[in-house]
This record gives structure tokens, sequence and C-alpha cells, in this order.
């Protein structure tokens, strides 16, 4: 298949995919210098503050180290305090320690004090004369006020007065004596040297820059005397260095990568624009290009369906609708193909039902040829239909298999039953009928085979099949054979002779029967007749003759020799079951229970399950048998008219006990109520409650004409529990109320006598 529309698409869109992504890495990466430039602005404060803590912390130590020094010495408050001139003595202590404090630390350049009083000097060296002293002019400034206590901007000094060399220092005035005195100064030079060495150290010269002004902005120094970079350098941080009036400023150094990357990111952020712009026109020009084969296709879709989409009323996408129609279009085809092939297996399984039921018979031969499986088929061909049927289908079948499962083991036996006739004379055509029976059409491939010899290997080939499905898919098989059919018309008389094999399977030797050849069918008895003799094998078995058995084996002979169906023998059982329950089961609450509906229901799954007639027959037997020897020995230990009599004098003595019930008479007499009232009825041709309610009202009666007693205390002496029960049961009883039967009576004596 040709993919030129495929890579047209690709190859137009990949250049923009490219550029897009080549913006997008270098957007990424101005992003990335953004937040270098502030990691480095950050890194480059941390690094400043540093440097002016360490700077500030030192001058701190010195200026405090030395002034704590001095006012711990009592040498030197003893040298400002005394008018008359210090012994030599003393200014060697204090020259001495002066030496040692100015050893203490290398930042020192010089320490000295000036006495105002005496105008002396005292150095490491010793006392001197002002106009001697190399940094005269710095103590004349002390003199004349012109500066004050504190550090004092950077200066020039002299280092001997022979050759006057200058340097750099950093002077601290102290009032002496200590805190606040006025008699003199200790004055405290520190070197700049060491402190431009210091911050020397800490900035890297390459890449960044680090400039001290002091209050007026005058340079005090730039780091690595690199004054070009400061100038051209990029600033990035201001930090004060309030102990000394300091300001630190530093930054980044001009040329070097950092400012290079700041001004190409801004560059690239306008190429990006740019790009952008241009792939926005790409886009464009190239979509245009590329709808075109679409725009086509939808051009010839809205002529095909103009109407369609008129009448829709609403506007769609151009690529849903092209999905749209050829979805459709699929559909319809495979809507086309399923109803064709279902149409097909509907007609096939018709024309089956056809030569079965031999119904519609016009041009069968022509839609064999066409629908059917077989062969050349013709008047003179030979047929023989065999119908198989799933035993135990719903129990056994449809419980242990899904539907799916059932569908696909159903497909096999079709399967099974062409595959074993293939190698055989015959060529079989196999259809489901129903849920659980399956039709086969065999059809002789040679004309001239007898039909016995057809019978014969259709037979085996049911057996093959039973076999094989019972031993390989867990399935029992019921096979009928029919009679064999010389031509079309008569495919249906073997059909209903493989049907009726089938449903005599309790008449089979096996689960495959067949049809006799020219079997006719013998007339069946009359259901009237077979209830006849269920009838008097009931009798028998209720007269405890032990005749039931014979007569429950000629039964059976006349299911055998009528052939009846299956449906047709359990359907006559559970008649008889339930015609011996209602004969014998009132005998006893033992008969009673061995003849429930639990227990007839088990009776008759019993016989659902069993596979033979002969199986039927000795189940109902052993059944019966035990059933009998029950009942024989209910009838033998009670004597029939002993009790209905005994029954009849309790009930006469007792009818006036409330209790009186055929409840009581059941635990009394050790029968089942409803056999009690069974003996009533047959005996006495009356119910059990109207013969109670006979003996209470002739007793009632007598007491109405014989004594004055209340109604109610007549109805307690003949059982009632009131008078009101006894009035209403009188009344329906005699049409007459009790008060008005004893004056009636009481009239009639009086008007005889």
């Amino acid at each position: 298949m040709s993919r030129t529309w495929y890579y047209r698409l690709l190859f137009s869109y990949f250049p923009i995919f490219f550029f897009t992504m080549t913006i997008l890495i270098f957007i990424a990466f101005v992003f990335i210098n953004d937040i270098s430039r502030e990691e480095t602005k950050k890194a480059d404060r941390i690094s400043s503050n540093y440097l002016a803590t360490t700077l500030d912390r030192t001058i701190r130590d010195i200026e405090l180290s030395i002034t704590e020094a001095v006012q711990s010495e009592q040498a030197y408050k003893l040298y400002f305090n005394n008018t008359h001139q210090i012994s030599s003595d003393k200014v060697y202590t204090i020259a001495q320690s002066l030496r040692e404090l100015s050893g203490s630390s290398s930042w020192i350049q010089s320490i000295y004090l000036y006495d105002k009083q005496n105008k002396h000097v005292l150095t490491v060296s010793g006392s001197r004369e002002v106009e001697s002293f190399s940094d005269q002019a710095w103590i004349d400034q002390i003199v004349n006020g012109a500066v004050t206590s504190g550090w004092q901007p950077v200066r020039e000094i002299a280092v001997d007065v022979v050759q006057r060399t200058p340097v750099r220092v950093l002077t601290v005035n102290k009032d002496m004596p200590l805190p606040f005195g006025s008699e003199g100064t200790l004055v405290i030079n520190v070197k700049m040297s060491s402190i431009e060495q210091s911050v020397d150290s800490m900035i890297n010269g390459q890449l960044s820059f680090l400039t001290i002004t002091d209050q007026k902005g005058k340079v005090v120094y730039n780091a690595h005397s690199d004054q070009e970079g400061t100038r051209d350098g990029q600033e990035l941080n201001t930090i004060p260095l309030e102990r000394l009036n300091w300001t630190l400023t530093s930054g980044i150094k001009a040329g070097n990568l950092f400012s290079w990357v700041s001004v190409v990111s801004y560059v690239w952020i306008i190429i990006a624009i740019v790009t952008v712009i241009c792939a926005i026109v790409y886009i464009v020009y190239i979509t245009r290009r590329n709808y075109k084969p679409i725009q086509i296709i939808m051009n010839r879709i809205e002529s095909q369906q103009i109407r369609a989409f008129e009448n829709s009323g609403t506007g769609m996408d151009e690529m849903k609708m092209i999905d749209g129609v050829l979805e459709n279009l699929i559909n319809h085809m495979m809507d086309y193909d399923k109803k064709s092939r279902e149409n097909v297996l509907m007609q096939r399984s018709k024309l089956f039902k056809a030569l079965l039921y031999g119904e519609h018979m016009d041009h069968v031969e022509e839609q064999l040829k066409e629908l059917s499986p077989l062969g050349e088929v013709n008047d003179t061909s030979h047929f023989i239909v065999v119908v198989g049927e799933i035993n135990r289908y719903e129990k056994g079948f449809q419980e242990r298999f899904t539907r799916g499962e059932q569908n696909t083991l159903k497909f096999a036996l079709m399967n099974v039953l062409q595959e074993l006739s293939r190698n055989t004379e015959v060529q079989c055509w196999t259809e489901w009928i129903s849920a659980d029976r399956i039709a086969i059409l065999f059809l002789s491939k040679e004309q001239a085979e007898s039909s016995e010899q057809m019978s014969k290997q259709i037979r085996l080939v049911a057996e093959d099949c039973r076999s094989w499905v019972e031993q390989n898919l867990r399935i029992s098989l019921s096979f009928g054979i029919g009679s064999a059919a010389e031509g079309i018309t008569a495919i249906h008389h073997s059909y209903t002779a493989a049907e009726a094999v089938v449903q005599r399977k309790l008449l089979m030797n096996g689960d495959v029967g067949q049809a006799d050849s020219g079997e006719l069918q013998h007339p069946l008895l009359e259901t009237y007749t077979y209830l006849q003799m269920i009838a008097d094998f009931v009798k028998r078995f209720r007269m405890s003759s032990g005749q039931w058995r014979e007569q429950l084996e000629e039964i059976f002979v006349a299911f055998e020799q009528n052939k009846l169906p299956d449906e047709e023998i359990r359907s006559l059982i559970q008649a008889m079951l339930q015609m011996l329950s209602r004969e014998v089961s009132m005998m006893s609450e033992g008969l009673q229970e061995e003849l429930s509906e639990k227990n007839i229901s088990a009776w008759l799954i019993a016989v659902e399950e069993a596979e033979k007639l002969e199986d039927v027959k000795g189940l109902l037997l052993d059944g019966l048998t035990d059933l009998f020897r029950t009942y024989v020995a209910v009838t033998e230990t009670k004597s029939y008219k002993a009790m209905v009599n005994e029954m009849k004098n309790y009930i006469e003595e007792q009818f006036a006990n409330p209790d009186l019930s055929l409840k009581h008479l059941s635990d009394r007499f050790q029968i089942s109520g409803k056999h009690a009232s069974y003996l009533f009825k047959t005996e006495f041709n009356m119910k059990f409650v109207d013969f109670v309610t006979e003996l209470r009202m002739k007793e009632t009666e007598k007491l109405l004409l014989e004594t004055d007693c209340s109604l109610q205390d007549i109805a307690l002496k003949v059982g009632y529990a009131n008078g009101i029960t006894l009035g209403r049961v009188f009344k329906r009883i005699t049409g007459i109320t009790p008060g008005d039967y004893r004056r009636m009576k009481r009239e009639q004596r009086e008007s005889k006598e």
C-alpha cells in the first residue's frame, strides 16, 4: 500500500518540529542562565559579606586587643598622670609593651603614645621629641583638633625620618588615659597592604572585581588593582562596612562568559519569537497544501450525500464526516455479510426441518443442491434419519457447562459425526432441532447399497460417536436410528421412527436404538386402561394381598409390549404413587410419612434418573415391598371392626368432654386423625364432628325437658364452653332456640295432661 500522503505529511511538519524543539532548548537555556545569574549574584553577595565580616572582625580584634592591653597596664596610667618627667624604667616598660603589641599582628604598622603636656612621643624605640618624629604632621592635626577619636580615613606615613618612604595605613586614635582622657593620644596604624592582600586572596581576579570606597566616594582599593575590569564590569552587590565608613562594591568583570551569555540569551529570545512566527506561517501554508486531497474527498462525499447532510441540519467536522461515511460503509458490508450468512443458515435449517416433517416439499431438489452439504440427490436415493439426545440435559449438561461451553461442545459434536461418517459409504447432514436433540440425515453414497448394510454402517457411526464423546467430552448421548427411506418424500417417515425410538429410551437395549425394518406401530392402549390396571394394583395392595406384585409386573409388561414413551411411563408411575398414598397413608402416621409428597418426589427423581425400564421396575418393587411390610404390620396390629366399635363407645361416653377431637382420638387409639375421620365416614356415613354434635343435641333436649337448669349449665354438661355456642348449634340443628324448644315441649305436655 502506498504511503505517499503519510510521508508527505511527515516531512512537511518535521522542520517545524525541529526548529520548535531547537528554540525550546535555547529558551530553556535562557531560563537556566537567569537562574545561574541569580545564583551567581547570591554567591557573590555571600563572598562579599564574608570578606566584609573578616575585615571588620580583624580590625575590631586589633583595636580591642591593644586597648585591653593598654588599659590593664598600670605604667600607661602613670605615664600620663605624672607631672614630672617619667623615669627611664617606666619608659622602657611601656616601649617593651608597645613592641609586644606591634608584634602580636602582622597587620599592625606601628603604635605610639603622644603626651600633650610634655609634648613627647613614646614609640617602640623609646621617648623622643615631636619635632624629630616622622609622623609629626598627624600629631599636629590631633593637637589642632582636625581629627577626632576613632578610625580615620586611609593616609600615607613615612616609615623613618631619613628616607620618609610613604606607607598607606589605616589609623585609629584613642584618647588617653582610657577611656576618655585628655592628656594624650594612643595612635594605632594598620597596614593597608595587609588589608589589600587579604582582599586579593578572597577575590578571583579573572572573574570578579571588588572596589572599596570611603564615605566620600573615593576609591580606597581595587582588588588586584584591576581598574579596567572594575570600570567595565557588571555590578552585583554593595555592602557597607560601618566601622571604617567603607563601601564594598562587587560584581563580574567585563568580557567573561557570564556577560556574554547574558547578551546572547536575549538574542535567542528574539530569534525564538521570529521562529515561532515563521513556523505559524509555514504551518498555515503546509496545512492548506495538504488539505487539498481531503477537500477533494469531501466534495465527492457531499455530492453523493448532500441530502443526508441537509436533513441533519448541523455542521460536522470533515474528518469526522469521512470517518462516519467509512464506518457506515463498513457496517453495511458487515451487516450484509452477517445477514447473508444467517440467511443461508436459516434457509438450510428451514429446509432440514421441512425434510424431517414432510412439509413444503416443492422444488426441494433444487434447494438441496444449493443449500445442503449432501451430494447428488434424486428420487431413488436412500436416506436414514438418526436422532441424538443429550442424556440428563438439565441436571448434567446445563449445570456443568456455561452457555459458551455448551455451544462449543454442540459444535464439536456436529464435527465428530461428520468426521466419523467421512470414511464410510454414507454422507451426513447434521442440525440441532432443539436444545438437547440433534438430527442427522444420512445419505448413501452407493445407490445400489442395501438398506440393511446402510443401517449397520450408521449404527457403527452412532456407537463410535457415543463412545468417543463420552470418553473425551464427558457427555452421555442416546441415538435413535430411524427406518430406511427411499426418496426425499419418505425422509419424514424415517424421522418419525427415529424420534419414537428416542422417546422410548427406557426400552432401549443400550444407548443406541434402532427402529425395526417395516415396523408397524402397535395400537396404544387407552390411558383409562392403564389407570384401571393401576387401580387394581392399589386395591390389592390395600387388601394386603400378595398379588399386587403380579399386577405390577403386568403393568410393566404392558409398558414394554405397547412401547410406551418414557414420559407416559413416568406420568403413570406418578399417578400410581399418588393413588396409593390416598388409599393407605391414612392408616398410620408412619405410612403417612412414607407416602408424603417429599418421599414421592424422591421416588420420582430416582425414576427420572433410571436408564432402563428394568431399573425403574426394580426401584419400585424394592420401595413398595418395604411399604407393604409397614402397611401389613399396621393392619395386623389393629382390628378394624373392634377399633370402630371401641371408638364409638368411647365417644358416646366422653361426648360431654370439651377436649374431645380427632387429635384426642388419634392419641387415644394410636391412629392418625385422617384415618379416624375416614373410619367414621366409612362405617357411619357421617363425619366425626356430626356424630359428636348429634349426641350432644340429644342430651341437650333431654336436659331441657327434664330439668330447670339454665342454658349455661346445660352447655357445660354437654361439652360446650358457654350457652351462646350451645344455642347457636342447637338452633342450626333443630331450627329453634333452646328456650323456645323447652317452652314448646312443656306446653305440649301440659295440654296432654
